[in-house]
């Protein structure tokens, strides 16, 4: 069956997408009374083209640049031993985190155990004055007490479902989908490049 056979539906096209990112960057302005020792973190691989987008946006409304950085959480994740091969990304935060207010930044918030891993990562490298939340999608389903500062759209899913993002810059197509998971298969994010 091909990935398009499987699609349940599109819940963002790209220029929903787009003005998610446009909501989400003034609610973090208005947030953080402007720019100001702020700083943005995209959790790779899908995350941080989504803080280079905000970082964009809140440039054209602020004329602002903010730092960004990228963090990999690869040997982080709770089941990284279940994992015989685990695709590895560079960390790359060119900017001393200590004192500052950073928005993480991801694609799709589900159990919360992606974003635990991202939060011992970044303990890791300093001790940030505030650490918020930024997706894109909420789709529910906490498995940890983890909830985002700033939310595209909550998409109400079942468990038997995957909400996968796909963007433009690594997917060819900026989109949304809900599609139904095969007997077996688990939730995660889409390869890179699509499926």
């Amino acid at each position: 069956m091909s990935e398009e056979a499987q699609v349940k539906s599109v819940v963002l096209d790209a220029s929903e997408i787009d003005r998610s990112l446009a909501r989400i960057a003034h609610q973090i302005l208005e947030a953080n009374n402007g720019a100001d020792n702020l700083a943005l973190v995209g959790i790779v691989t899908r995350g941080d083209i989504l803080a280079e987008k905000l970082q964009q946006q809140i440039r054209e409304i602020e004329g602002v640049e903010l730092p960004l950085g990228h963090l990999d959480i690869s040997f982080y994740r709770d089941d990284y031993l279940t994992h015989i091969a685990p695709e590895v990304h560079a960390t790359r935060i060119p900017f001393d985190i200590d004192g500052k207010h950073i928005v993480l930044v991801d694609d799709v918030l589900y159990t919360g155990r992606t974003i635990r891993a991202a939060l011992d990562a970044l303990m890791d490298l300093g001790r940030p004055a505030t650490v918020q939340l930024a997706v894109l999608v909420d789709r529910g389903h906490r498995e940890l007490p983890i909830r985002a500062d700033f939310v595209g759209k909550n998409v109400p899913s079942s468990r038997e479902e995957s909400v996968r993002v796909f963007l433009e810059e690594v997917d060819g197509k900026s989109e949304v989908d809900i599609l139904e998971m095969k007997p077996g298969e688990r939730a995660g994010s889409a390869r890179l490049g699509g499926e």
